[in-house]
This record gives C-alpha cells, sequence and structure tokens, in this order.
C-alpha cells in the first residue's frame, strides 16, 4: 500500500463507517461506526435473523398453543400480546408483561427461592392454562421467552421491581 493513501467510506451493518488515511501502516477511521467496529458491538445478520424468527415463533405460541391444557392460550390472560393489563381465570388482574423480562430473576413471595422469567413462563403453562410447559432448554420454551423479552426492549433493568 502506498502511504497515506485516503480509503473512502463503507456501510457495515447498516452503519457508515468511514476510513480515513493508512500512513505508517495505521488506519485511521471515524464516524459513530468506528465505535462500533472497534468494538466489534454489531450483531452478525444470521444471528439478528435467528432472534427475530424466534421472536416470531414465541409469538405465535403466546396467541395460538395450548400447551394440551383446557382450550386456553397465554393471551387468553395476558391480554394485547402481553401488552395490556389482564386478568387470571378466576378474574384476578394482573401487570402486563411490557418490562416481565427486565424485573427478572425475582424471588418468591411464597417460598423465598429464586424464580426466573423462564420458571415464571413454565408456571403460567402449568397453571393457568393447565398446560404441559415445554422441557427447560426446549426450542418452544426459548422462543416464548425471547417473546416476552422482546416485549421489554428498552425497560430499564429492575431486578425484584414491580411488573407495570
Amino acid at each position: 500500500m502506498s502511504p497515506d493513501r485516503a480509503l473512502g467510506a463503507l456501510n457495515w451493518g447498516g452503519v457508515m463507517v468511514r476510513l480515513g488515511h493508512i500512513s505508517d501502516r495505521v488506519l485511521t477511521i471515524s464516524g459513530v461506526g468506528a465505535i462500533v467496529l472497534l468494538l466489534g458491538a454489531m450483531p452478525s445478520r444470521a444471528a439478528d435473523s435467528q432472534l427475530q424468527q424466534a421472536i416470531a415463533r414465541g409469538s405465535d405460541l403466546f396467541l395460538h398453543n395450548t400447551f394440551g391444557g383446557r382450550g386456553r392460550v397465554c393471551e387468553s390472560c395476558h391480554l394485547g400480546g402481553g401488552t395490556r393489563q389482564g386478568q387470571l381465570p378466576d378474574g384476578t388482574p394482573i401487570p402486563s408483561l411490557s418490562n416481565a423480562a427486565a424485573i427478572f430473576p425475582r424471588i418468591s413471595e411464597d417460598d423465598r427461592r429464586l424464580i426466573t422469567l423462564t420458571d415464571q413462563v413454565r408456571t403460567c403453562i402449568g397453571g393457568a392454562l393447565n398446560g404441559n410447559p415445554p422441557a427447560y432448554g426446549s426450542e418452544e420454551l426459548n422462543s416464548l421467552v425471547a417473546y416476552v423479552t422482546s416485549l421489554s426492549q428498552g425497560k430499564a433493568i429492575d431486578m425484584g421491581g414491580q411488573p407495570k
């Protein structure tokens, strides 16, 4: 390479990165994308696509799967896809899931044990739906948790906080 040569710019994962000059084997880069490039924080498009597919599968399960229960689905209690206040089968009001991922893990009020969001999803399926909860680590459970987590996108972490 010739010394002190301007390189131009490139679009990297939707972020514009300006490449400066190579001089004495030092490449200068600038712009917001430079920070991303240096930190390696951009997810690969394949990983982003896989995550979106898992969220979509989770949404479909949330809206349509009874998990072998009494004909109820997650949406039966958690209205608006979990974005609105809902109610249990006995009429007890429950909060939306809009910050659910931000407040887990939590400590159970009953027996003081640690509960994860995954545990809570399985409890809801086995309890309110009277269904068969998907196995830990299964694609079904992971997709449901990905969907519920997506509802908390942008919310501040508040472990042990109150549902909203």
